[in-house]
């Protein structure tokens, strides 16, 4: 998977109205029409959105008679997804560490809490 068909995704995904169109592509086909009713824009604006998803794989256009439907295409989603997976697999482990060191700092706290004494507590006063 080259480096710019995970760029042209992520900057197809920059944009809210782009990922409320793949949100609602995901639902079924639709055509501009259909998929500038939500917003408040002009078909040439949601056409042009329509564009830069196209151009990173995102979305398919065909042909039915009159109708120009667009689809879905997730496989540019999968790969990015398979790309951010390795991050994951990263702050998963950082996660970890982090909970060992908190549980060996909690047990080492729980075996000193019974050693403190009377020393220092408020109402003692130390025998002369």
């Amino acid at each position: 998977m080259g480096v710019d068909v995970l760029d042209a995704t992520f900057a197809a995904l920059a944009d809210p109205t782009r990922r409320a169109i793949l949100a609602r592509l995901a639902r079924g086909e639709a055509t501009v029409t259909e998929l500038a009713a939500p917003f408040a824009m002009s078909q040439p604006a949601v056409s042009k959105h329509l564009k830069v998803l196209e151009h990173a794989g995102l979305i398919s256009r065909g042909r039915d008679a009159q109708r120009r439907p667009c689809r879905l295409e997730a496989a540019p989603l999968k790969n990015a997804l398979d790309w951010l997976a390795g991050y994951r697999d990263y702050w998963e482990e950082s996660y970890q560490r982090l909970d060992d060191l908190l549980g060996e700092l909690n047990a080492g706290n729980a075996g000193n809490a019974g050693s403190t004494g009377n020393a220092g507590s408020p109402g003692q006063e130390e025998a002369p």
